[in-house]
């Protein structure tokens, strides 16, 4: 899946946050593997959204962290859908 998105949008990159593994567009991070799940950053809505459907707010420190979320995908189409959200997300955000 990150290879995938590393070799089709030039502006993905692989780096570390967290001590985790994770992808990054415009200097900004919008996906993480933490303790095997799916983190991604995404607007607060849809945060809660997520919340609603039983995913869990992601937490860094003890503290919940306002736009992201952290989710075990059912398979590998939802996690490449969420991937994708998060990355235009905050694709959008950096061209601001």
């Amino acid at each position: 899946m990150s290879e995938r998105l590393l070799s089709e949008d030039s502006q993905v990159q692989a780096s570390r946050m967290f001590r985790a593994g994770g992808l990054k567009t415009g200097g900004k991070f919008f996906a993480l593997v933490v303790d095997g799940e799916l983190v991604v950053k995404v607007p607060t809505e849809r945060v809660d959204e997520l919340v609603a459907g039983g995913a869990r707010r992601f937490e860094a420190g003890g503290r919940s962290v306002r736009e992201w979320i952290s989710l075990v995908p059912a398979d590998e189409a939802a996690c490449t859908a969420f991937v994708v959200e998060a990355r235009d997300f905050v694709a959008a955000m950096t061209r601001r």
